[in-house]
């Protein structure tokens, strides 16, 4: 019996589509990044105008002193969100973001007893933002303009 080797990409059904995802990847992958981005800038926003009033939150979930994680938080969520949509510091801007959607997890899973329902969607940001961890910028990104990626 012979084995056949897989190739490094999977030939394509309709060939002639080539073209057209090898032009739209690039695009699709910067508009989620952008995207992302800009959802942590939204969701941070609001922490950034009052760092500390994420305090006892993050204390319930047993994050203390919550003086200390709450503007982490707010900070991470921003900055880390503006970080993303330039695609400056990508990689790093991802882990840190990814570190608090996964910490949303947690708390939602966890502490709030909310299991699969309630962790849906840090599950599905979390996934987001280690696809970037792992990729990187792309070529649309500031990383690229400037030629050094983390």
């Amino acid at each position: 019996m012979t084995q056949s080797t897989p190739s490094a990409e999977p030939r394509l059904i309709v060939p002639t589509l080539n073209g057209i995802y090898a032009m739209g990847r690039p695009l699709a992958e910067t508009a989620m990044r952008v995207f992302a981005g800009i959802a942590l800038i939204v969701h941070g926003w609001p922490k950034i105008q009052n760092p500390m009033g994420m305090a006892g939150m993050v204390e319930g979930l047993g994050f203390a002193p919550g003086f200390f994680w709450a503007p982490l938080l707010a900070v991470t969520e921003f900055f880390g969100g503006i970080l993303l949509a330039l695609g400056l510091l990508t990689r790093p801007a991802a882990f840190a973001t990814m570190i608090v959607l996964l910490t949303t997890v947690y708390a939602h899973w966890v502490a709030m007893g909310q299991g699969w329902s309630g962790a849906e969607l840090s599950i599905l940001w979390s996934t987001i933002l280690l696809y970037f961890v792992m990729a990187g910028g792309n070529r649309f990104s500031v990383d690229a303009i400037i030629g050094r990626q983390f």
